[in-house]
């Protein structure tokens, strides 16, 4: 910790970093959400396939119906969902987007969140394992965590709040 005054408002005394706005952090997940769509194309789209035409999985889950292949293929989206965040910014504190946008993600000491951090951080994306609803619970967490980002004098969301006290700041 340095003793020096913080030259920005909603900037940190202990890393002379500033809070990152919501918009760029809004890109850094819409790229994200580009490479895990990707990823959900390549790997999770056949397994989809092999599920349904091997007759384990059912046509329910296509039609607002609850079905085997529909939580499974949900629990295996959320766990890449998870894992790819947890996994980024625990190691390296930055996802591909974070990368790209210039954001970084750092724990309550200034250094990266450890994974149980970012696990946490993360979770709201589990909601979509939920038959039906999960979907429109997922976009009111994404919501709120915006509404909570945008609010806060140090841009930090509900999520980083549940996770101990993360946040997303920029890069210089």
């Amino acid at each position: 910790m340095t003793d020096r005054e913080p030259e920005f408002e909603n900037e940190s005394a202990a890393t002379g970093e500033v809070p990152a706005d919501l918009m760029p952090r809004f890109l850094a997940r819409l790229i994200d959400g580009a490479i895990l769509w990707f990823v959900f194309m390549i790997i999770i789209v056949p397994i989809l396939f092999s599920l349904m035409f091997s007759g384990v999985g059912g046509f329910g889950g296509f039609f607002g119906g609850f079905s085997f292949s529909g939580i499974v293929i949900g629990v295996l989206w959320a766990a890449v969902i998870i894992g790819y965040f947890a996994f980024l910014e625990s190691s390296r504190g930055q996802t591909v987007g974070k990368m790209i946008m210039k954001l970084k993600t750092e724990g309550p000491d200034g250094q990266n969140p450890t994974f149980e951090m970012a696990v946490k951080r993360n979770l709201f994306n589990a909601l979509n394992i939920i038959p039906v609803l999960g979907s429109l619970l997922a976009l009111g967490a994404v919501i709120y965590i915006a509404y909570t980002i945008n609010e806060s004098p140090t841009k930090t969301g509900w999520h980083d709040v549940f996770a101990g006290g993360t946040r997303v700041v920029k890069l210089s």
